[in-house]
C-alpha cells in the first residue's frame, strides 16, 4: 500500500535548524535567521558569497544568488538533487524526513487517515486539485535583449511591458519566457516560445505551457482556456476590442497603437474565453476578430462568430493566405480595423 503522509503537518513539526544540520550545513544564526553560503547542489550563483538565508522560525528559505526559495520540504528536495515540481520526489523526501525525525509517526498512521484513505483512494487526499493558482515566484535572469525579440520588430518598451526575455535554464531553457496573468492580474505561469523555428518538432513544440505538476501534495493544473492573454490590463469595458490568436499579435498590435487587444493563445476559443470577451465589450461595441490567414484562423473566426455575434457586433478582419497580423505595418493594420 502507498505510504500516506500529511505534508502540512510534517512541515509544521520539522525544525529547519535540524534539517540544515541533517544536510551538513553549519548553522550561522542571527536571531531567527541563518545566513551563509548556499548549500544547494544546483546553486548557479557566486559560491563564495553568503547569499543563502533561512528563517528558522517560519521554516522558509531564499537564496539571493541562484533564486531558489521555498519551505523546509522544498529545501530538502533540492538538497537531494531533485526538482520541487516532482511530486514523487517531494513525497519520497518527506517520508525520509519523517522516518528520521519522527519515526513514531511513521510507525503509527492514524486510524482516521487509514479510513479516509480506504474510502477515497490513494490520490484524492494527497492530490487536491488547484487550477491556475498564483505563483509564489518570478523567473529571474531573463534576457530582454535576445536577438529573437528584435527580429520580431519589438522595441524595448514593448518587451518590458510584457515582461519578455530569453530563459537560459529550467523547463523553459532556450525559449522566450512569456508571463501569464489571469483575469485578476495574478501571475499564474509562464509560456515559452522557441527562438529557432527549425528546432520545432512534436516533442519540442513552438509554444510550451505549464505542465501538470504536484506541489506540497496538491495537483496543480494550468488551463489557458479560463483567461485571455492581456485581458487583465483591460480594466474597463470598451466600445472596440480586438481578438487575435497568439501572443506575438498582441505585442505587435499594442506596439502599433491598438492597446485593447487580447488573445486566446491558440486557434480555439473556449466558452469561458467567449464570456470574458463579451464582458470586456460594451453592448454597442465592435469586436474585431483578426486571426491568421490560414485554415486554423478560419476555424478560430467561425468559433468566435458563433459564440459572440448573438451578443455583440462582430467584424472579421480577414487576412490573405499565410499572412499574420505581425506581418502588417501600422497603416495597413489601421485600414484592416476600420473598413
Amino acid at each position: 500500500m502507498p505510504t500516506w503522509i500529511d505534508f502540512k503537518e510534517l512541515r509544521s513539526k520539522l525544525k529547519f535548524e535540524d534539517v540544515l544540520v541533517h544536510y551538513g550545513v553549519e548553522i550561522k544564526r542571527r536571531g531567527d535567521q541563518h545566513l551563509g553560503f548556499c548549500p544547494l547542489p544546483g546553486h548557479t550563483g557566486n559560491k563564495n558569497s553568503p547569499s543563502f538565508s533561512a528563517n528558522l522560525a517560519r521554516g522558509i528559505f531564499h537564496c539571493f544568488g541562484c533564486g531558489a526559495k521555498g519551505n523546509v520540504l522544498d529545501f530538502a528536495v533540492l538538497m537531494s538533487g531533485e526538482s520541487i515540481e516532482d511530486g514523487r520526489a517531494l513525497k519520497r523526501t518527506a517520508v525520509e524526513l519523517r522516518s528520521k525525525f519522527f519515526p513514531e509517526d511513521a510507525a503509527r498512521p492514524s486510524a482516521k487517515k487509514a479510513k479516509e484513505k480506504k474510502e477515497t483512494g490513494p490520490d484524492q487526499l494527497e492530490l487536491a486539485p488547484a487550477i491556475n493558482p498564483a505563483l509564489d515566484f518570478e523567473l529571474q535572469g531573463l534576457d530582454p535583449s535576445h536577438p529573437y525579440l528584435a527580429e520580431r520588430g519589438l522595441v524595448k518598451e514593448t518587451i518590458a511591458r510584457f515582461g519578455l526575455g530569453y530563459c537560459s535554464r529550467g523547463s523553459l531553457t532556450d525559449r522566450i519566457a512569456i508571463p501569464l496573468h489571469d483575469s485578476a492580474g495574478k501571475l499564474i505561469g509562464y509560456a515559452g516560445r522557441v527562438v529557432d523555428d527549425a528546432t520545432i518538432t512534436e516533442e519540442n513544440p513552438r509554444y510550451l505551457f505549464p505542465a501538470k505538476r504536484v506541489r506540497e501534495g496538491h495537483l496543480i493544473e494550468f488551463r489557458k482556456t479560463l483567461f485571455l492573454y492581456n485581458g487583465y490590463r483591460l480594466t474597463e469595458r470598451s466600445e472596440e476590442l480586438i481578438v487575435v490568436e497568439g501572443f506575438a499579435s498582441v505585442w505587435w498590435l499594442t506596439q502599433n497603437g491598438f492597446g485593447r487587444v487580447v488573445a486566446t493563445m491558440g486557434s480555439e476559443c473556449s466558452e469561458e474565453q467567449a464570456e470574458l470577451i463579451v464582458k470586456l465589450a460594451t453592448p454597442d461595441a465592435h469586436v474585431w476578430i483578426m486571426p491568421d490567414g490560414d485554415k486554423a484562423g478560419e476555424r478560430f473566426a467561425q468559433s468566435l462568430l458563433m459564440q459572440i455575434s448573438p451578443r455583440r457586433y462582430v467584424r472579421w478582419a480577414k487576412l490573405v493566405q499565410d499572412c499574420q497580423p505581425t506581418d502588417l505595418p501600422a497603416a495597413q493594420l489601421k485600414r484592416c480595423l476600420s473598413e
